[in-house]
Formats: C-alpha cells, structure tokens, sequence
C-alpha cells in the first residue's frame, strides 16, 4: 500500500506537470520544478528529523535520566524486532507523542512530559507501541515523500498563474499558430492551478488519517492490549490543553491532534477522529 500511495501520488503530480508543460508550450518551469523539488526531499530525508525535533524544543533522554522511559521503549522494540530508536521528551504539560526518523535504524521517539505524567503504564505503552509501529512501517519516509509531492504541485501551481498571467498570455497574444486546443488546455491548466493544491492536500491527508488507523492496530498487537491506548487516546483528546511547540508543518506528526477546540470538517482534519479510532481498538480480537 505505501508504494501504491507513492506510485498514485507521482502520477498526480506528472499529469498536473504534463498538463502545465503543454498549455504553456514550454518545459522549463517543470525542469525547475523538479530541480528544486529534488533538493527539498534530499534536505527531507537526511535531517527532517533534526528540523522536527529542532522545532519542537525537544531534549534527549537515556537510561540514566529516565530508566522507566528507557525501559518500556526498549522492552517494545526487542518485542517487535526493531533497533532501539532515540528517545526524546518535550517540556510540555500537553500529552502526546510522535515518532521521527527516515528509517528503523535512524528512528526517533518523542513524548512529552504530560502524557509521561499523566498515562498509566499499559496506557504509555501502548502510545510508545504505536509510534513504533510508525517507524517500523517507515510512515516517517511516507509522510516525507508526500509532503514533498504536494509542495511540488503548489509550486506547480503558483508558477503556472504568474507564468500564465504576467507573461505567458502575453507572448502567445501575437501568436497566430495556436488553436483551440491550445486554449483549451490553458482553461483546462487555470482550472487546476486552483484545484490540483486542494486535492493534493486533501490526498495527503487521506493518506495521514489511513496510516494512523494501521499504526494504532499494529501498536495494540505489539503490547497485546488494545484497551491501553484506546484509554490512552481518550485521555489525551480530553485534555484541553494545546500543546506550546506545536505548528501546521508538524501536526499530523503527533499521535493525536496538538491543536484544541477547533471543530473542522473531516477532510480537512490530520488524524482520524479519536472516537472512531478508539471504537476501532475496542473491537479488535488479538
């Protein structure tokens, strides 16, 4: 299924690309497109962890400073077969977590102070469970991938209109070659200028929300108690307190949404509703 989101995602991101390329009659702006796009991924994949943790202010724990953290982390991955991830934890009364890192071997942790304080143990790990499950089925590259793809068509995008409006319209006026099929496919390219950004969005999203529903199944099958995080997710929904260091780049990172109080449509939301994910734990069978 990742390769499949992958494979569906680029061929997105080449019909919007093509489409561009034949209403403008040039290929340029895609050769920069894909250029600049190349070097946001490289940039992506090698320190996308660093930036995250850079971000969230986070702090680096070992068995010395918190053997209980240290232990339960580890005790998970020997369960689940994974290299021992770094763990880190952010100062920050709000419960949650997320998980970093290109791949298992370069894996990351991180839970803040209010869900270490404030989660019982079945319950932390079950969390610490489902952010391994992240790493162990490489979600971190996934999410890295696609969010570079969905840069990639706004930049499309955005070059398209100025391009189209500021001087591509202009050097084709005097121009008698081109013929309705020309126009219609600048008609056709405008229209997706404005609406390809928005499906690209809203397929990351789609993608985000599927992927946290097979994080907290494999999570519940590693501790072998879905009931942990379902009561884990409950309480972390209930507090109403946001979380400091949060920001839209890093949301759908998270195990719930750090964000409080803001009722928005489900297309629109990074995580899958805690109710339907909690109902989703509780009728597993493991």
């Amino acid at each position: 299924m990742t390769w499949l989101y992958i494979t569906g995602f680029l061929v997105f991101v080449i019909l919007i690309g093509y489409v561009f390329a034949t209403a403008l009659n040039s290929s340029i702006i895609l050769y920069i497109a894909v250029i600049f796009s190349v070097g946001m991924s490289f940039v992506s994949y090698w320190w996308s962890d660093k930036i995250v943790l850079a971000m969230s202010k986070a702090r680096p724990v070992d068995r010395a400073s918190n053997p209980e953290i240290y232990n339960l982390v580890e005790n998970l991955c020997i369960t689940a077969g994974l290299p021992l991830p770094k763990i880190y934890i952010i100062q920050d009364s709000s419960p949650n977590a997320f998980a970093t890192g290109r791949d298992p071997e370069h894996g990351v942790v991180c839970l803040t102070t209010g869900i270490i304080d404030k989660l019982e143990k079945s319950e932390l790990q079950g969390v610490i469970a489902h952010e391994l499950s992240h790493i162990g089925n490489r979600d971190i590259l996934l999410s890295t991938v696609v969010t570079v793809l969905v840069g990639f068509v706004v930049l499309m995008a955005d070059w398209f209109r100025n391009w189209t409006f500021f001087g591509g319209m202009r050097s084709r006026g005097n121009d008698s070659e081109g013929g309705q099929l020309q126009m219609i496919m600048i008609v056709v390219a405008i229209l997706l200028s404005i609406l390809a950004p928005v499906a690209a969005v809203l397929m990351q999203l789609a993608i985000s929300r599927r992927r946290e529903f097979l994080a907290d199944a494999d999570g519940a099958l590693l501790t072998r108690y879905p009931e942990g995080l379902a009561r884990a997710l409950e309480k972390i929904s209930a507090n109403p307190t946001p979380l400091k260091e949060a920001n839209r780049a890093t949301a759908h990172m998270f195990i719930s949404n750090p964000f409080r109080g803001k009722k928005i449509s489900k297309l629109f939301m990074t995580h899958p509703p805690i109710e339907d994910r909690v109902k989703a734990l509780r009728g597993m069978e493991v």
